[in-house]
């Protein structure tokens, strides 16, 4: 908000640094680009209009306009692992962020830090607002400022009635009327980082890291919002599925069918029926049955749930606009390489916590705790098979807008190259002009990272080459060689599942599962898996 107090002074610099070293470049400070960086969280990959969605999202439709936007870019399917990925340039086992067989979850190796430790050797001034959700702190991180981290105040268990943002003994206070909304919050926090940024370092590039909790369940909104989509989500998730997948077809973001919704299949983790419907009532709906098999109670409920998330997102673009406006007003607009993805693919888990659920509350207020569920988070991730956790398309995908007008001249083309969230990080030291070391400062190697620079593609379609992609969480995998990929769900027991087998050239969708007809090219790309995952396992016992 226009009235949000500045900060009045630094807090204190970066507590922690890892013994590494990069190498800057000769370009003045002055002429490196400023990076934004920007997250959603559990975004379906269809939702933005861009994309093919119906949920208005005009400033990020400006985004894509004036610049790329990505095809087949991949997260690692759940929040802590791709921001894991994001900002280090590895994957998130590689670098002990995630699980896997021989690899416990746990803290960083010293030659993994994040973003800021590279890019402060090009003069870079780093700040923090949102979500962080990966081991230690921002400020052990690298970051010149923060706030947002799920220790001091903002958390993912509630949109409503947190506490301001505060930095130290610094805090922005809520004028009179108003009400707290993380979302608002977060962009104002990153407002008041640029605004300090041009007064009190104005030669020097930043890196601005905005990570919203938003779409992310509960689903709380705020209720003018809500209301701006009264009535549009009552034709169903058929329906809405139908129509996104024309238009994306159209668009040129997808050339393969409409996977079918799979009703059976949910996070092991979800709320019984049964629970769902004595806690949060007869509108629950726990499966991604088709539509018109739904109660017309359930019709209403889910309706208005939709609109919650669809209000959620609205309300995160037109807080993406006020930060635009902002390096507008600061004339560092044309010069900041803007990125815009989402942690995962939409969730289709449905439990209660936090402040637990009110029945008698609004819908999306904050005494109300709901989930978008299977049958909406299908929709959100249309075309895609599954969602939020699994490996499949619809849980990895994830868009990406790349919005630089000085370094960018395509505007408003597609990018098909395949990437991934470790490109990130290595994008922004290419665009900087900075090399990540290849020593630690006792001398011992550093890993290689698998994250490869965008700067190419930003150029030319099909510039970027990966040998091969790689996932796996919570005993889901997946592998990428080409157009080639497999993948495996979680069994019932526990375990991992056989693996299956999809061309995505013509079945981006996972529909037609080849493993049986093509089995040496199961074996091969499964070894491939296996190969990398021992290689992580080398390099952090090394």
């Amino acid at each position: 908000m226009s009235t949000r107090r500045e900060f009045m002074k630094s807090t204190a610099g970066i507590l922690a640094s890892y013994a590494l070293t990069a190498a800057a470049s000769e370009a003045p400070v002055k002429d490196k680009p400023n990076i934004l960086l920007i997250m959603a969280d559990d975004m379906g990959y269809s939702d933005a209009e861009c994309y093919g969605g119906e949920v208005r999202t005009p400033n990020l439709s400006a985004l894509a306009d004036n610049g790329l936007r990505f095809t087949q870019h991949y997260s690692s399917g759940r929040c802590w692992p791709s921001r894991a990925c994001l900002l280090t340039g590895y994957y998130a086992q590689h670098i002990r962020r995630d699980s896997l067989p021989g690899i416990k979850k746990g803290k960083r190796p010293s030659w993994a830090p994040t973003a800021p430790h590279f890019l402060k050797h090009g003069g870079y001034k780093s700040y923090h607002s949102g979500k962080w959700h990966i081991d230690g702190s921002p400020e052990e991180g690298g970051f010149d400022r923060t706030w947002g981290n799920h220790n001091n105040g903002c958390d993912w268990d509630r949109f409503f009635d947190s506490k301001q943002w505060q930095e130290g003994d610094l805090k922005a206070p809520v004028e009179k009327g108003e009400k707290y909304y993380s979302t608002t919050a977060i962009a104002d926090h990153a407002i008041a980082c640029l605004k300090l940024h041009k007064k009190n370092n104005p030669d020097k590039p930043f890196f601005q890291y905005m990570a919203f909790y938003s779409p992310h369940f509960p689903l709380q909104a705020i209720q003018k919002d809500i209301e701006s989509y009264q009535g549009v989500y009552r034709k169903g998730w058929d329906a809405i599925r139908h129509e996104r997948w024309e238009r994306m077809k159209e668009m040129g973001i997808v050339n393969c069918g409409l996977s079918e919704r799979e009703a059976n299949i949910l996070p092991h983790w979800n709320m019984s029926e049964k629970g769902l419907k004595q806690k949060i009532g007869e509108g629950e709906a726990p499966y991604a049955v088709a539509w018109n098999r739904l109660t017309e109670t359930q019709k209403e409920f889910q309706a208005k749930k939709m609109a919650i998330h669809a209000a959620m997102i609205t309300r995160m673009d037109i807080e993406i606009g006020r930060v635009v406006r902002q390096l507008k007003k600061m004339g560092v607009y044309e010069n900041t390489l803007i990125l815009f993805a989402s942690d995962n693919g939409a969730s289709a888990e449905q439990f209660i916590r936090g402040d637990g659920h009110n029945p008698d509350a609004p819908l999306g207020s904050a005494e109300s705790y709901l989930c978008l569920g299977p049958g909406w988070s299908t929709a959100a991730n249309t075309p895609f098979r599954l969602h939020k956790h699994w490996n499949h398309e619809g849980g990895i995908s994830s868009p990406l807008i790349a919005h630089w007008p000085k370094g960018i001249k395509d505007s408003g083309e597609l990018r098909h190259d395949p990437s991934h969230f470790i490109d990130i990080l290595p994008t922004c030291m290419d665009a900087a002009g900075l090399e990540f070391p290849d020593k630690t400062k006792d001398g011992k190697a550093v890993p290689k990272r698998s994250g490869k620079s965008l700067l190419a593609s930003f150029r030319e379609d099909g510039a970027l080459k990966h040998k091969c992609l790689w996932w796996a969480h919570a005993n889901n995998r997946a592998f990428r060689k080409g157009d080639w990929k497999i993948s495996a769900r979680r069994a019932s027991n526990g375990n991992t599942g056989p693996w299956e087998l999809y061309n995505l050239k013509f079945d981006r969708c996972e529909m037609n599962n080849l493993a049986s007809k093509y089995p040496e090219k199961v074996n091969e790309l499964a070894s491939k898996w296996h190969e990398m995952a021992e290689g992580f396992k080398r390099d952090l016992n090394s």
